[in-house]
């Protein structure tokens, strides 16, 4: 049999320098009859092993009978089968021959691509960071990022939130809107607890967060991740490129340095895309709604009584109140950044607080702390001198 060289060397000599068979045959010491079979063949030679008897051969109809039975038997279990009937085969062999033979047997399924015009969706979804985020004074919280995703630029944003309920999401999603500059068409979510009412329909806060905004909702059939496959392979990358080899002093540096890396991600070359999602976001931003000039009202509000123990428990915490205004209800405003209070009848500041995600803390404004000394009686604060700088560089000259 001709090597495919031979035969290449041949079919040039002869067609592209005119070199006749009775030459080719005496420099080749090829018979003529071979030299003409491969100048008319058209098709280099190929050397085809013959097949060889398998071991495999008088199981076949057998796993096939099996698989159409079962046919997601695993392969383990098919060689068991087949095993005690006498086959004493590799389990590499039929790990193969299922393999081939399984998808005669199981319902045809196939995926369609899906495009996204500008500005027509935003998936969200929640990730657990693995490890819990230190939130000061020594303590630790367990953290979910809400991801936001644009379906045609790719283009992400997250916000760190420490609790599941309505408000915490909603802030978390407003908050990766504004990041992203604008309001799609569709707010595409999975069936999360606090936005789905079920059926499909949305919880009262979440329908009144997204009739604020105008925009529509989506939720994503029960086991169907595919559904959001955008979000998901986003998340996948920050699992992987952003928690890993990172610290943070607390919930404020998490914040910060999710931003910084959701920024160099949006500018690096989607390989899908094969092009920088900031650069799709100018285009998708055009295309979307404008922000409103201010974000819907997500906060926590609840209306109490100043007891005479004056502090507001939140979240485990004590957040101290206005002594002199004990016995009158006010209106409790709890944000993802601050604790306020205010008097229902006159609108007078009953507080304001810096929020802590640590537990179980009491906290008190100086202020308070001057008040409450004052309603005990107890003696007044000692009086501490202020000198004036000058008396030390004198002292030191």
């Amino acid at each position: 049999m001709l090597e495919v060289e031979r035969w290449a060397e041949l079919r040039r000599e002869h067609f592209v320098r005119g070199v006749s068979i009775r030459a080719l045959a005496e420099r080749t010491g090829l018979s003529r009859n071979t030299v003409r079979r491969a100048l008319r063949s058209e098709r280099p030679p190929r050397f085809v092993c013959p097949p060889r008897p398998s071991r495999l051969d008088p199981f076949r109809e057998e796993i096939r009978q099996l698989l159409r039975e079962q046919p997601r038997l695993p392969a383990v279990v098919v060689r068991e089968r087949i095993a005690a009937l006498g086959f004493d085969g590799a389990q590499t062999i039929v790990n193969a021959y299922v393999r081939e033979v399984r998808p005669l047997f199981l319902p045809a399924r196939t995926f369609q691509r899906t495009v996204y015009r500008p500005g027509e969706i935003c998936q969200f979804d929640l990730w657990r960071p693995s490890r819990e985020v230190p939130v000061g004074f020594g303590q630790t919280r367990v953290g979910h990022v809400v991801i936001a995703c644009l379906g045609y630029s790719r283009a992400g944003a997250g916000a760190l939130i420490f609790s599941r309920d309505a408000p915490n999401i909603l802030w978390g999603i407003g908050r990766c809107l504004w990041a992203l500059g604008g309001l799609p068409a569709t707010l595409v979510w999975d069936r999360e607890g606090a936005l789905h009412a079920g059926d499909g329909r949305p919880t009262p806060p979440f329908a009144a967060f997204c009739g604020q905004l105008r925009v529509g909702w989506h939720f994503c059939g029960p086991g169907d991740p595919q559904a959001k496959g955008v979000v998901e392979r986003l998340q996948g990358y920050a699992e992987t490129n952003f928690e890993p080899g990172r610290r943070f002093a607390n919930e404020r540096d998490f914040q910060l340095q999710l931003d910084g890396w959701f920024a160099k991600a949006n500018a690096r070359t989607h390989r899908t895309l094969r092009c920088r999602p900031i650069d799709r976001l100018r285009e998708e931003q055009a295309a979307m709604m404008a922000l409103p000039a201010v974000a819907p009202d997500v906060d926590r509000r609840w209306v109490t009584r100043v007891l005479a123990d004056p502090y507001l428990r939140v979240d485990t915490n004590d957040y101290s109140l206005d002594p002199g205004l004990v016995g009158r209800r006010v209106e409790v405003r709890v944000s993802q950044t601050a604790v306020l209070a205010a008097c229902l009848d006159s609108g007078e500041l009953a507080c304001r607080h810096p929020r802590s995600f640590a537990r179980h803390r009491t906290i008190t404004a100086l202020e308070h702390a001057r008040a409450l000394r004052q309603r005990r009686g107890d003696p007044p604060e000692p009086v501490v001198e202020t000198r004036s700088l000058a008396r030390y560089d004198e002292l030191i000259a």
